[in-house]
């Protein structure tokens, strides 16, 4: 079955397809969002050496290939990514450049790899539903070599704030009472970074360390805001799952009308915890 996101015009909803999606993605999420906490990554991980590095949700490629471009010749990333259509995408630029990357597609809380392989596993869960990131952690632990890095990024606790209030408000506003409870669930299924922390420690790290910058999306208006593919086919497929599918075009309305009426002819500002949580695999478990 097709993955399918979500397009927000006014109050009509189109479904998108997996090759869709990849070249939004491709075109306007790995480039803004998706470079903020590849910064993270580059900042904090050291490459090694030699052996097999592996990246867990690479989506298009362009961060991995660049680690690759930038990593030792004895060192060979591997990458996993859920939509085959970005494979896709990843596999042309990687081949014009000839680097040697090489892409699998695999889910990325069930990998079809054996245990114990990679020198260094690196995980992009800034667009991984919160409830799949325990056991995307476990399988990335699983997979690492004795003695290897593990390193995961991803938004934690109080990321989206100024939506979610947003959000609630528009569920209230339109009698669907019942749903409120399904931001409250939104906002605490982010993982604090403490509770990351737990969960690295839980799949078997030690020496876990963790980082943490806050980032600021900025819309000129609520349109703006709305057709932004990060949020329309990303994001908002996420936040809106709960709801009945018929209720979400009015929801999406009154969001409209509300950040309108927040922003006040201000910007609208979205802002985003982005975390890496980082660790070693001991060599004697």
């Amino acid at each position: 079955m097709e993955n399918l996101g979500l397009l927000t015009c006014g109050n009509m909803i189109s479904p998108k397809t997996n090759k869709e999606l990849a070249y939004l993605h491709e075109l306007f999420v790995a480039n803004d969002w998706g470079e903020r906490f590849a910064e993270l990554i580059d900042g904090h991980v050291k490459l090694p050496q030699e052996g097999r590095a592996l990246y867990v949700a690479a989506g298009t490629g362009g961060h991995a290939i660049a680690l690759q471009e930038r990593a030792n010749p004895n060192v060979i990333f591997h990458c996993v990514e859920e939509n085959e259509e970005s494979l896709e995408l990843a596999r042309a630029k990687a081949a014009v450049l000839k680097d040697g990357t090489q892409f699998l597609q695999g889910k990325v809380d069930a990998l079809t790899l054996p245990a114990n392989q990679f020198n260094l596993v690196i995980g992009d869960g800034s667009l991984v539903h919160s409830q799949r990131v325990p056991q995307m952690v476990a399988e990335m632990v699983r997979v690492a070599a004795p003695n290897a890095t593990v390193a995961l990024v991803l938004p934690t606790f109080s990321s989206f704030g100024e939506f979610f209030s947003i959000y609630w408000e528009a569920l209230h506003n339109c009698g669907l009472l019942d749903h409120e409870v399904d931001v409250e669930s939104l906002i605490t299924t982010l993982p604090s970074v403490s509770a990351v922390e737990a969960m690295a420690e839980q799949a078997g790290l030690d020496e876990i360390e963790s980082w943490t910058l806050i980032e600021e999306f900025d819309y000129e208006s609520e349109e703006q805001f709305l057709k932004a593919p990060l949020i329309s086919d990303f994001l908002m497929p996420i936040w809106l799952e709960p709801l009945p599918a018929a209720s979400r075009p009015q929801v999406i309305g009154e969001i409209a009308r509300l950040i309108n009426e927040e922003r006040r002819k201000a910007e609208f500002a979205l802002s985003v915890k982005a975390t890496l949580v980082m660790g070693k695999k001991p060599l004697i478990q």
